[in-house]
């Protein structure tokens, strides 16, 4: 593996000293850059450029080289775990994902395959190209869904306000779910330790959906099987745990085997600084609509995030992923601000 060049975003996730915080986005690989959506817009569909490793790797590096950004993220989708077991999906424009087959019965999930890992060989591909360009200039994140978010779409078949049919599975057969969590954590184990072979610096798992639990439900199926996934990564590379809404499970988070917590913008830094006492590093959380506001205004508000994490392990970030009509000027202002800061 090529040494990295700027390794400020992995000394920040394992709390080493850094001449200045790292900054990144979430979808920070995508439609806010014309060049993403001229290679896009040349295909026939978003999954053809998920599953073709060179174009994966393009638009993984784009960030990189047009923001200035301290680390790329892999280009896929958090949906190829289900399609690897068995449950294809369809990206369907201006609509989102949609599952032609779902799981409704515990027959469904018996008969649903465990991913081993090489079904996803064109992530690695990909994985592989990128970090020859990268030549070491930033780290590559790599990364998944974590369990009970994939558990969402298998169940519900698309995107939902509630998942309403996933929690219903939870409440009315809870031995069906866990037999699902199970194989979908195994699966995701076997994934990113493929990333991890492939060459990847970092991982993020991603928990899209868990602020619709209850904070019980949430520790019973969704903290239980992220902390198995860390378990089983944790030495190889730093792990960050990002669990969108579930203020409510910070305090069970700090005793997960991750290096890093993601913040998402409801959360007070103060309220999180209370909880992890310097233990982990957080990163976040700058509100993404605050990117649509004047550069006075966005360097105000970074400014004011910036002072919010003093004296914290802390890698910058918004909240959750950049919007899609977001300018990429107003990214920049965000990046060189976090770049420019000086510590108190």
């Amino acid at each position: 593996m090529n040494k990295l060049k700027n390794d400020l975003l992995i000394r920040a996730a394992k709390g080493e000293d850094v001449e200045r915080t790292p900054v990144w986005l979430m979808r920070q690989a995508g439609r806010i850059l014309p060049e993403y959506r001229a290679i896009r817009n040349s295909l026939s569909g978003f999954k053809e450029l998920v599953e073709t490793p060179d174009l994966a790797a393009e638009v993984t590096i784009q960030p990189v080289d047009i923001l200035g950004v301290d680390a790329a993220i892999i280009f896929s989708d958090i949906l190829v775990i289900p399609e690897a077991m068995g449950l294809p999906y369809e990206m369907i424009e201006k609509k989102g994902p949609h599952f032609p087959r779902v799981i409704s019965s515990a027959k469904d999930v018996e008969q649903i395959r465990l991913a081993e890992g090489p079904e996803l060989q064109y992530v690695y591909d990909a994985i592989s190209l990128t970090i020859k360009e990268l030549d070491g200039r930033v780290p590559l994140i790599g990364f998944a869904g974590a369990p009970f978010t994939i558990f969402c779409y298998m169940i519900e078949g698309s995107g939902s306000k509630t998942f309403s049919k996933a929690r219903k599975v939870i409440m009315q057969n809870p031995e069906m779910a866990h037999r699902l969590l199970e194989k979908i954590t195994a699966s995701t184990i076997n994934y990113l330790k493929g990333q991890i072979s492939a060459g990847v610096n970092l991982v993020q798992v991603f928990d899209s959906w868990a602020g619709i639990l209850s904070p019980e439900t949430y520790r019973e199926f969704g903290l239980k099987y992220i902390d198995k996934i860390c378990e089983a990564v944790n030495g190889e590379v730093p792990v960050t745990v990002f669990s969108k809404g579930a203020h409510f499970s910070l305090s069970d988070l700090k005793n997960t085997r991750c290096n890093t917590i993601g913040l998402d913008w409801n959360i007070p830094v103060q309220y999180a600084r209370s909880i992890f006492e310097n233990t982990k590093t957080l990163q976040g959380n700058l509100d993404p609509a605050v990117l649509y506001g004047s550069g006075k205004d966005i360097a105000s508000e970074t400014k004011k995030m910036m002072r919010s994490f003093e004296g914290c392990r802390h890698i910058a970030n918004i909240g959750h992923g950049v919007y899609p009509d977001t300018k990429p000027e107003a990214v920049k202002m965000f990046i060189q601000t976090v770049k420019e800061y000086k510590h108190e």
